[in-house]
């Protein structure tokens, strides 16, 4: 009968293996070159994009979270084009000379620029002049998400809600400012090629610029017009 010797492994051979492991996984999860590559170019993407809410931009792009073969020509593009690149954004990116191999990354996009607010507090209905604002300068993709940065946009257009003084305004919070109401007498003109014709009729419901007011004339027929100044509309031919 022969005797097997069983040798437990000692503590220090345990923890050297596990050190070893765990140096292993760390490797395994570091960008190589070909990550920094494309990490790189997804970088110089979003600045380019960001660019138009600032100069001072602040960018930290994701690695990717497994390792992939190369990206070879890589071409990034936006995951979703109508969102502005602020705060957290996800970036696609097409490898290949034909795009045919597509990888999504995550970043975080941060403008420093300037934004208004409202200067003091603003009442429901009252509409936006200059004097209502001022500027204040900050992380822009710390904003809600529908926040104004540029006053024009909301300049001469009317406020929906209360506005607390040193608030950051949202599109929501505004309406553009009615030149059409509803009742009253206004003018509609029908302009072709060689003619224009202008009719007296009464507005149906209240408009802005730009918006579609029905008016009914005098012989009871309904048309539908676009608001281009006050008590004017226009129908088009």
């Amino acid at each position: 009968m022969t005797d097997a010797t069983h040798r437990r492994p000692s503590r220090l051979s345990t923890r050297l293996l596990g050190a070893c492991l765990a140096l292993a996984l760390l490797l395994a999860h570091q960008p190589t070159r070909a990550d920094d590559a494309l990490m790189a170019g997804v970088h110089a993407f979003l600045y380019e994009q960001a660019q138009a809410h600032g100069e001072d931009v602040v960018i930290e792009v994701r690695p990717p979270s497994a390792r992939l073969p190369a990206c070879e020509a890589p071409q990034p593009f936006l995951t979703h084009a109508s969102q502005p690149v602020l705060g957290r954004v996800s970036v696609g990116v097409r490898c290949g000379a034909e795009g045919r191999q597509v990888r999504y990354l995550q970043a975080e996009v941060g403008v420093i620029g300037d934004y208004p607010v409202a200067a003091r507090e603003i009442a429901p209905g009252t509409a936006i002049t200059a004097d209502l604002l001022e500027t204040r300068r900050g992380d822009l993709s710390r904003l809600p998400r529908q926040a104004v940065v540029d006053e024009a946009e909301v300049l001469g257009q009317v406020a929906r809600r209360p506005l607390a003084a040193g608030s950051p305004l949202q599109a929501h919070q505004f309406q553009a400012r009615a030149l059409v109401e509803r009742g009253q007498k206004v003018t509609v003109e029908a302009q072709g090629p060689s003619f224009r014709v202008t009719r007296e009729g009464e507005a149906l419901e209240p408009g802005g610029e730009g918006e579609r007011v029905r008016v009914r004339f005098t012989n009871r027929e309904l048309v539908t017009a676009t608001v281009i100044g006050d008590a004017r509309l226009a129908v088009d031919f």
